[in-house]
């Protein structure tokens, strides 16, 4: 991917390899088939990769990269895609990473092939994917509400911490001398900004109590490193017809629109009592006492991401079953990348697995 292969490389813009540049446009994910009660599904585990440094966080799944699996395996062959025209295939995935299985879905047009859409911030129209996270709530942390409330002062700022498909810290643009509006590279040119949000998001972490892949702790020192949790945004009221506006982070670079999961996440946000978000969102309907679909608009930099929380009303609570965000997704290319510089690890991998599947009789190397 083109990544350094140690320490850091500053304003790093080699033209090897086939991601770098922001976090949203690095990252891998490994996937392959599995039996399960109801048949095969797809698996999957993102690597999420810097643009400058050799870091790769396990940590959390990513809702863009979900929605290309199904078509990914409907073109490799490895789920059949039979379905009648007009009709839905349907197939799960199973993220390693969060633990959270998505049940992704996309529509047969009537003259063949699939239904296309236009997603915000996409260049065209492309086949639709809708993905249902199932027990979205906790996914890293176990709670809805990490630190307990619905919102918490941390750093001198108001903030709500929630964690639904992934943790994040809402705060409120205004808080920071911000609109809410801005071009995000206009925030991310602030220093003083980038500099507040950055204090926030790392203590917000440690008080979320947030794990490293194998259980313990995350340090400060791992926060400040971090490409991927916690996600951190600012909003504030819509002007466009979306029921609230966010300048979304990833955490260390502006979004150039709305991640899907953090979509779900904000969305959900929105209907929790009391928290920043649900205060500067207008005209949600209220959840009732039985579980209903609930559409929330976010407007966003690229246009308004329309994200569907499945909940219910619990006193002074509210209980969420599932999220539901709609993408597209297309080939772009097929094919094979050589492996230059292969880590140690790699190469006796790559060897194992080649002398298994050499026959006995084959001379070393051969394969």
């Amino acid at each position: 991917m083109g990544v350094p292969l140690d320490g850091r490389i500053p304003g790093h813009r080699q033209v090897t390899g086939l991601g770098r540049g922001s976090a949203t446009s690095n990252k891998v994910f490994f996937a392959d088939v599995e039996a399960a009660p109801e048949g095969l599904r797809l698996v999957s585990t993102l690597a999420q990769l810097a643009a400058d440094h050799s870091g790769i966080d396990w940590s959390v799944n990513c809702g863009n990269m979900s929605s290309a699996l199904p078509l990914w395996a409907l073109d490799a062959g490895l789920i059949g895609g039979d379905a009648p025209t007009g009709g839905h295939i349907s197939m799960e995935i199973r993220n390693t990473n969060t633990g959270v299985v998505t049940t992704a879905r996309m529509k047969r047009a009537e003259e063949g092939g699939f239904v296309l859409e236009h997603i915000p911030g996409v260049d065209g129209a492309f086949p639709g994917v809708d993905l249902f996270l199932k027990d979205p709530v906790g996914a890293k942390t176990g709670a809805l509400l990490p630190t307990g409330s619905a919102t918490d002062v941390i750093q001198g700022y108001e903030v709500s911490c929630v964690d639904v498909a992934v943790p994040m810290v809402i705060a409120s643009a205004a808080d920071f001398g911000k609109t809410g509006h801005e071009p995000g590279q206009a925030l991310e040119a602030d220093p003083e900004f980038m500099t507040a949000l950055r204090r926030v998001w790392v203590a917000a972490g440690l008080r979320m109590r947030l794990r490293r892949r194998d259980g313990s702790l995350m340090t400060e020192d791992d926060l400040n490193r971090s490409e991927t949790i916690p996600k951190i945004c600012i909003v504030s009221a819509p002007l466009d017809g979306g029921h609230l506006a966010v300048r979304y982070f990833t955490p260390q670079t502006a979004h150039p629109s709305m991640a899907v999961s953090g979509g779900c996440c904000l969305a959900a946000a929105a209907l929790i009592p009391g928290s920043v978000a649900q205060r500067l969102a207008r005209d949600i309907p209220v959840p009732s006492a039985q579980f209903s679909d609930i559409e929330v608009g976010i407007e966003n930099p690229a246009g308004i991401l329309k994200a569907t929380v499945v909940g219910r009303a619990q006193g002074a609570a509210i209980e969420i079953r599932s999220a539901a965000y709609l993408r597209s997704a297309q080939i772009l290319l097929r094919g094979h990348v050589p492996l230059y510089r292969a880590s140690e690890q790699l190469r006796n991998s790559l060897l194992a697995c080649l002398t298994s599947l050499t026959p006995a009789s084959s001379p070393p190397g051969s394969a």
